[in-house]
């Protein structure tokens, strides 16, 4: 199936407002909120940083690069006009924070336009990954940064043994939902060969214990494609639906996801 995120411009109004609501969701978790503070205290911003997130959607990590020390300015791109609004609509308070409809494989900005590069939860959903990066390298000045911060998303489950029958929600889900579950395995490499330097390379973790709303939600999505596929009857769907609920209710239910993320640097111009 493809990634329902890498067309998300081409959405009805109704899945795209549904995408929406998950993205506050996740970004309102104590958990994502905890992995991205730590992510950008990893991140060394210059004084009056010039700043561009590619893939913002309704912009949770914008709004905090606004305030973050040493950023002066923030631009966020996304393809999907619907989230550029709703992102525009969330952060109407920030003065220096502006928003731009654009894919991150065609940057409409010129050379040398930004200090830091940041994908947040983006690359992994991106068809052609290296043609995002190229763009990145391009727009950043000699010795700017990059930062990518993104779920290794083959490691997510939430089974408690082989045959879970939840853990095929999430397969479908994950399936779904991310062009390239692999990604973080392979981007060093990928940096590399983009032109960056060595990366910095560290690794997060995300659990859910007893319950949570984003796992669950992975759940319930999975559920639905499984059934819009014609995979399962509504009736079953509605059961690994009720089960999940069921683990909740109980104080068993466990979900799992390992993210990481890496950080590096623009080479500067040979000095002639």
């Amino acid at each position: 199936m493809p990634d329902v995120w890498a067309t998300v411009a081409e959405l009805g109004s109704s899945m795209q407002e549904r995408l929406a609501s998950v993205l506050e969701t996740r970004g309102a978790d104590p958990q994502q909120q905890a992995m991205r503070r730590v992510f950008l205290s990893d991140i060394k911003f210059p004084t009056g940083a010039h700043v561009l997130e590619v893939g913002c959607g309704t912009g949770v990590l914008t709004r905090v690069l606004a305030g973050w020390p040493n950023v002066k300015a923030v631009v966020g791109i996304d393809p999907a006009a619907s989230l550029i609004r709703e992102a525009q609509g969330l952060a109407s308070n920030l003065a220096n924070v502006t928003f731009q409809e654009a894919d991150g494989r065609t940057l409409p900005f010129g050379d040398d336009a930004f200090d830091v590069v940041v994908f947040d939860s983006t690359l992994s959903h991106v068809p052609g990954p290296e043609r995002a990066l190229a763009e990145a390298h391009r727009v950043l000045r000699p010795g700017g940064l990059l930062a990518v911060l993104d779920g290794d998303y083959a490691t997510a489950t939430v089974a408690f043994g082989d045959h879970d029958p939840l853990q095929t929600c999430v397969a479908a889900m994950m399936a779904n939902s991310v062009n390239d579950r692999w990604l973080m395995r392979r981007l060093p490499s990928l940096i590399r060969a983009s032109g960056f330097e060595e990366a910095d390379f560290r690794s997060h973790g995300y659990a859910e214990t007893g319950g949570g709303a984003y796992m669950q939600s992975v759940i319930d999505r999975g559920a639905d494609i499984l059934h819009a596929s014609g995979a399962i009857g509504e009736a079953t769907a509605a059961a690994l639906k009720s089960e999940a609920r069921r683990r909740v209710g109980a104080g068993t239910f466990f979900g799992h996801i390992a993210y990481a993320s890496l950080t590096t640097r623009k080479p500067t111009r040979a000095t002639i």
